[in-house]
């Protein structure tokens, strides 16, 4: 149904050869919002099929070729727009209201009030590879135009909920079994002939809130509980979740008005929470992250067609996955042919894992190792349009392998190092075209994280990065642009943050009590079962090569290297900050403590009792006032560039938005006035950024400096 030339929002089809059956079609593009334009329009012409006496059903159909519809327009949230008669509510009650039957033809991705529309209508017909669900719960809020009340009149409580309360959508072949649709059907010439067929049958309109929730009281009552406590252990710290639980029950215990009526209530409450505020913002930046100032959106890219990987340790053959999960084949290398087959059997053995656990199949499985060539020959690199070096995180060696790609790789090649911490610069001047070269910073296991970190260097040419962003989609990342600094965004925001934690141990908290303030803040976990899982021996390279430049007189804690001499690397030795006997749960361990309380007395500090707020004030705010130093000078695009690192990359609770708009929850002002305490109080490393004083003084916040910023 692509390539109208009318622009009205909906159109209105009745011809000849259908003269039977009005078709309305969603002309809204790119997903068919429901607008208030399309609103209003929808309902004219509703009107319109109704009084016409040649009509005999209507089929409502999706016209820009992607969706039936996509639900709401996310950009009237909390606008007057939203309150434009009809309403998404109304708009379903009036298409269920029609005296003639209204079939939905569904295609593509048809989501929240885009199967609330559908359920409003009397009948589905839906494309196999249609995807139909309410996700509203992942911005916050609930299904807030019949979803509730609909769902499980159509299809059980039990789907109905899982369903609602998870997000997760199903496509036309699920949607057919459970019972979403009536049939399964090519595209809108099928529907048409499934919508003669319902007059052919007198079949009429079926109305959903006309229905009852299948199974007896006690059978439901029990399916609700068993939800909620579900719930309570995969929810923890979210309101939507159980929000979405007690409005689809209600489709139990009340009548469909009355449970209409509350889920609107519901729906009001959740609307204007600050859960959904964050989770909105955090929708919005990860499509912002994209738009890059001066590089123009229409510059010609480089095509990155076959790529090549150097280093097939566990994040080159990680990397190396994700070009193969997306279809891309790709050659990795090694100097070493053991450290080669070790890498393809780690490969192969994470890819059986996944097939084990039903999520690939084996002819899938069989194909994306195929797309992975492993070689011992750096000259094989040669057709490859982009080369990663992914080896160890070591300047000298990085330097020795970027001579050899700049030798071997074609002149028109994207050159990539997948560094965390070490200097782009430095190594693109390793090469005699340091124009092409860039940092991709993949973050571990780099064929699950989603976040790629760009990192721009200083001579770095607009379409090399605009190439791996466009990349960075197409194998499933979110790619941020970032600027060359000692960590660049994500993991120098993270050093205070950590740092933190060594020092409240220090003055006299114990490792735990710091996670367990993190974790109920909502990370999944805290800095220092973080640091095990991770290993802590990374993380104490990476302080060896910093202590060499770190000034005499600054106040470091000393206590990641005592661990590390004892051979307690984290989870991997069953031992680091915590010990696990199982090789997963962290205990608390006498060893540990007995070095915290040590190094307390060498300080000479009298352990405190630290309460909950100061920890999470310590460990967030120095962060946050680390990232308002990397916009100062030029880092990062936007503080929502930051959120999206943060909640891709590091685990921050999506539900709080990312650290800076926490910051801006909070209110500058406050956080501003607390650093300036910590300043006094413990000296220059808690100097608050020039920044955030000055945002503060104007009462202004990150999200307005972002728009400043942008236009």
């Amino acid at each position: 149904m692509a390539g109208f030339e009318d622009e009205s929002p909906v159109i209105y089809r009745h011809e000849a050869e259908n003269e039977d059956i009005a078709i309305i079609i969603l002309n809204n593009p790119p997903v068919n919002a429901l607008s208030k334009d399309v609103r209003v329009a929808l309902a004219r012409h509703l009107e319109t099929a109704i009084d016409d006496d040649a009509v005999t059903a209507i089929v409502i159909s999706g016209g820009s070729g992607r969706n039936l519809c996509g639900g709401a327009d996310i950009r009237e949230f909390n606008t007057p727009a939203r309150d434009v008669k009809p309403m998404t509510r109304d708009l379903m009650n009036l298409i269920e209201d029609c005296p003639k039957p209204v079939i939905a033809s569904i295609h593509g991705p048809t989501l929240g009030g885009g199967l609330e529309l559908a359920m409003g209508c009397h009948y589905r017909v839906a494309t196999a590879t249609a995807q139909v669900g309410l996700p509203e719960v992942l911005r916050g809020i609930i299904p807030g135009a019949g979803g509730t009340q609909r769902l499980p009149r159509l299809i059980g409580l039990g789907p109905a909920l899982d369903m609602i309360t998870t997000g997760n959508p199903v496509d036309g072949e699920k949607a057919m079994e459970l019972g979403i649709v009536d049939a399964l059907v090519g595209g809108l010439r099928e529907s048409i002939e499934f919508a003669r067929q319902v007059v052919a049958d007198n079949r009429g309109p079926r109305r959903i809130s006309a229905m009852k929730v299948p199974g007896d009281a006690a059978e439901n009552a029990k399916i609700v509980e068993e939800c909620r406590a579900k719930l309570t252990k995969t929810a923890r710290g979210l309101l939507a979740p159980f929000h979405c639980l007690e409005s689809v029950a209600n489709s139990v215990k009340l009548s469909f008005d009355e449970g209409w009526e509350r889920e609107a209530e519901i729906s009001r409450v959740a609307m204007v929470s600050a859960e959904s505020r964050s989770l909105v913002h955090a929708f919005f930046a990860e499509r912002q992250v994209t738009k890059i100032p001066d590089i123009p959106a229409d510059i010609a890219l480089r095509p990155v067609s076959k790529a090549a990987i150097i280093g097939a340790g566990t994040m080159g053959g990680g990397i190396a996955m994700s070009f193969a999960n997306a279809g891309i084949p790709v050659t990795i290398i090694e100097a070493s042919q053991d450290n080669l087959d070790n890498g393809m059997k780690r490969m192969a053995a994470n890819y059986e894992a996944t097939r084990k656990r039903g999520r690939l199949s084996d002819d899938e499985m069989t194909a994306r190792m195929g797309r992975i060539t492993p070689s011992t020959d750096y000259a094989d690199m040669a057709d490859a349009d982009i080369v990663i070096e992914a080896v160890f995180e070591e300047m000298d060696v990085k330097r020795a392998v970027f001579t050899e790609i700049d030798r071997l790789a074609r002149a028109d090649a994207i050159l990539a190092t997948n560094t965390s911490t070490l200097d782009v610069d430095e190594i693109a001047r390793t090469t005699s075209r340091p124009e092409s070269v860039l940092g991709t910073h993949f973050f571990s296991p780099a064929n699950v994280m989603t976040l790629l970190e760009v990192v721009r260097a200083e001579k770095t040419d607009k379409d090399v990065i605009a190439s791996v962003m466009a990349m960075a989609k197409a194998i499933n990342k979110v790619g941020v642009v970032v600027g060359v600094c000692d960590g660049f965004v994500g993991n120098r925001m993270l050093a205070p943050y950590f740092r933190q934690g060594d020092f409240l141990v220090e003055e006299g908290a114990l490792p735990q009590d710091v996670d367990r303030v993190i974790e109920e803040y909502g990370f999944r976990m805290g800095p220092f079962r973080v640091s095990d899982l991770a290993g802590l021996d990374i993380s104490w390279a990476i302080e060896k090569r910093r202590a060499e430049t770190r000034p005499a007189d600054e106040r470091f804690s000393p206590l990641l290297d005592s661990i590390c001499q004892l051979g307690r690397y984290g989870q991997k030795t069953s031992a680091g900050w915590y010990r696990y006997e199982d090789g997963r749960t962290a205990l608390p361990d006498p060893v540990v403590e007995e070095l915290i309380t040590a190094r307390s007395r060498e300080m000479d500090l009298n352990r405190r009792p630290i309460d909950d707020d100061e920890i999470l004030q310590r460990c967030l705010y120095s962060m946050i006032n680390e990232g308002a130093k990397i916009l100062e000078e030029g880092l990062a695009i936007r503080a929502s560039d930051i959120d999206v690192i943060w909640l891709n990359g590091y685990g921050f609770p999506r539900h709080r938005g990312g650290p800076m708009f926490y910051a801006d929850t909070v209110g500058l002002r406050e956080v501003y006035d607390t650093l300036d305490r910590f300043h006094r109080q413990w000296g220059d490393k808690w100097q608050p950024a020039a920044l955030l004083r000055e945002l503060a003084n104007a009462g202004s916040s990150f999200a307005e400096w972002d728009k400043g910023r942008m236009g």
